[in-house]
C-alpha cells in the first residue's frame, strides 16, 4: 500500500491505497487517526486526483467526489458507504433515515457502527449523519471536525451555533 499526508485546513490527512484506487483517509486527531503501516510505502506523488478533489473541497469550489475507491468491509458496511455518497453537500441526515435508506430500518446501531468504521471519511461523507435530535454524535476525527466539515458545507443548523473550537485551526473557519 502506497501512502502519503495531504495538507489540510483540518490538519495533515493519511491518503493510501494500491494503484490508483484510494482505501483510506486518517485524521490527524481523534479515534480515526490512522499512521502508516510499517510495509506501507511513503509515495508523495501518489493519489494527484484525490489530492487535487481534496484542494478544490477545501476551497468550496467542489461538492461531489468524483474518485476511484477501494473500500474494505462488509457487505453491509459497504451497502452503507455507498448510501453516504448520496448525501447532498451541505445537508444532513440522521442514523435512522440511514438505516430506512439501506433498507433495514431497525438496523440504526449496525448502521452507526458502519458510518464510524468508514474508512475513507470527507469523500464519503460520513460526517453529514447526525443524531435524532439534531445533535452532532461521535466523529472518527472528533466532533470539532465535524463541526468544521458541516459548517464548511454550510448545513443548516451548524452556521449559527456559538458554539468555538477548542482546536485553533478549527475555530477560525467561517
Amino acid at each position: 500500500m502506497r501512502f502519503l499526508y495531504h495538507p489540510s485546513p483540518i490538519g495533515p490527512l493519511l491518503l493510501a491505497g494500491d494503484g490508483g484506487a484510494l482505501s483510506l483517509i486518517g485524521f490527524p486527531q481523534g479515534k480515526g487517526r490512522r499512521d502508516p503501516e510499517p510495509e506501507w510505502i511513503e509515495d508523495a506523488g501518489a493519489f494527484p486526483e484525490a489530492r487535487r478533489q481534496l484542494d478544490e473541497y477545501f476551497q468550496g469550489a467542489l461538492r461531489q467526489f468524483d474518485l476511484t475507491l477501494a473500500p474494505r468491509g462488509t457487505g453491509f458496511q459497504l451497502a452503507v458507504w455507498q448510501e453516504l455518497q448520496r448525501i447532498p453537500f451541505g445537508e444532513t441526515i440522521t442514523y435512522r433515515d440511514l438505516a430506512i435508506r439501506i433498507g433495514n430500518p431497525d438496523a440504526v446501531r449496525a448502521v452507526g457502527a458502519a458510518n464510524g468504521a468508514n474508512p475513507l471519511p470527507i469523500v464519503v461523507p460520513c460526517h453529514r449523519v447526525i443524531g435524532s435530535g439534531g445533535s452532532l454524535t461521535g466523529f472518527g476525527g472528533g466532533l470539532d471536525t465535524k463541526r468544521w466539515l458541516l459548517r464548511h458545507e454550510g448545513a443548516p443548523g451548524l452556521r449559527d451555533q456559538a458554539e468555538q473550537s477548542s482546536l485553533p485551526f478549527l475555530a477560525d473557519h467561517s
